[in-house]
């Protein structure tokens, strides 16, 4: 992507996010991807090269740091349980029961094996409710239910890696399923990553007081987003989970013991800039690059695959908070369907779909269309959606 084409896409996105302080409940990442759509028409767009390490490299640590050290310490400790059994067990058993469905279902539309299934269930998986957290604290009133859907996708990113990874090496024959083995390196790179992001961030919170500076405090904070990510996928561990660690370690420093009364507002001030801006560039780079996959056949197994998912989903949430009580208390079945209709997908499915293209040599772009056809809908259905349904329900 050159210089002149990156102004202006950010140019592009600067006009809709305009709109959007105008119309609150614009669900502005979705309408960036279909310009993005648009855009691929254009020689001129459709010539940039969207890779997986692009996404991930470049856009995923800054986006899960400014989110995590935003998210609220003390909402983080009230639903610790909940989100945390969303983004671990929740996730396990949403890939299994959706995979396994997928299957049953797949035989008139696209031959599927098990294992593929499985795999498509694990690149659909991963929520990404960035286009949908405001509408929910506009069209409520109530943070509750963002915090949650928010908390739970800071997680999830990195866990949904791991069950991918072990999932994409089982389709790829080059190793076979062993839960032992899973459980082992899924608590290896899951704790690992959270530990070592955990370290960090406390090592920041104490390291802004040598500088009064503030631009030299945003300057550790870039540091931080980037430097942990890549120090832990360089180690082994979960890079994503890392970065969401130490931000939210700063979080809750936050309330504890930083001092510096000016370091959050210069903070939110510079990365919030960045946020708009990575937000814009990455949700069209995202339209660019599904274009080519979207004229295809399966567009109405991609519809059902979101219709399973969501059910799946739903009953996982609603089944859970119904079996222990202090969540029964906590999240009403009316909560339980805003959550789940929130869970949209997004920037994590698009990397894994890009991680599969990768590793694939060819022969794959029926997969691949089913793929970004389903996350195109759940985009587009659940962030139109999400507004009317909260204002009802809520």
């Amino acid at each position: 992507m050159s210089i002149t084409q990156g102004i202006l896409l950010l140019f592009i996105g600067f006009f809709i996010f305009t709109l959007d302080k105008k119309q609150e409940n614009l669900p502005v990442p979705t309408v960036l991807v279909f310009i993005g759509i648009s855009l691929s028409f254009i020689p001129y767009f459709s010539s940039i090269e969207v890779t997986e390490h692009m996404i991930y490299h470049v856009f995923l640590p800054a986006l899960l740091f400014i989110s995590a050290y935003r998210f609220p310490a003390d909402q983080f400790k009230k639903h610790m349980g909940f989100i945390l059994f969303l983004a671990t067990a929740g996730l396990l058993l949403t890939v299994g029961i959706l995979g396994g469905l997928v299957y049953v279902v797949s035989g008139p539309f696209l031959s599927l094996s098990i294992i593929s299934s499985l795999l498509l269930a694990s690149i659909l998986t991963p929520t990404d409710p960035v286009s949908v957290v405001s509408i929910l604290k506009n069209s409520t009133g109530d943070e509750k239910i963002a915090d949650v859907v928010e908390g739970e996708s800071l997680l999830n990113d990195g866990t949904s890696i791991v069950m991918f990874s072990v999932l994409l090496g089982i389709y790829t024959s080059s190793e076979e399923f062993s839960p032992f083995s899973f459980t082992g390196e899924f608590l290896v790179v899951s704790l690992g990553g959270a530990g070592l992001g955990i370290v960090f961030g406390w090592l920041m919170s104490k390291g802004i007081h040598y500088t009064h500076n503030k631009e030299y405090q945003v300057m550790l904070s870039i540091v931080l987003a980037y430097g942990i990510f890549n120090l832990a996928e360089a180690i082994g561990v979960s890079g994503v989970l890392a970065t969401v660690s130490a931000g939210l370690m700063l979080s809750f420093e936050y309330g504890r013991t930083i001092k510096e009364e000016h370091f959050k507002d210069t903070l939110d001030g510079f990365w919030g800039i960045v946020e708009i801006s990575l937000l814009s560039l990455l949700f069209l780079l995202i339209g660019i690059k599904a274009a080519p996959y979207l004229n295809t056949p399966v567009w109405g197994f991609a519809f059902l695959i979101f219709i399973l998912s969501m059910v799946v989903r739903f009953l996982i949430i609603a089944g859970s908070t119904t079996l222990f009580p202090h969540w029964r208390k906590e999240i009403s079945w009316r909560e339980s369907t805003v959550i789940s209709w929130s869970g949209l997908k997004g920037t994590m499915s698009v990397f894994l779909i890009l991680s599969f293209q990768v590793q694939q040599s060819s022969g794959h772009d029926l997969f691949l269309s089913l793929a970004f056809a389903t996350v195109l809908i759940s985009l587009l259905i659940q962030s139109l959606g999400v507004y009317p349904l909260s204002k009802k329900l809520l």
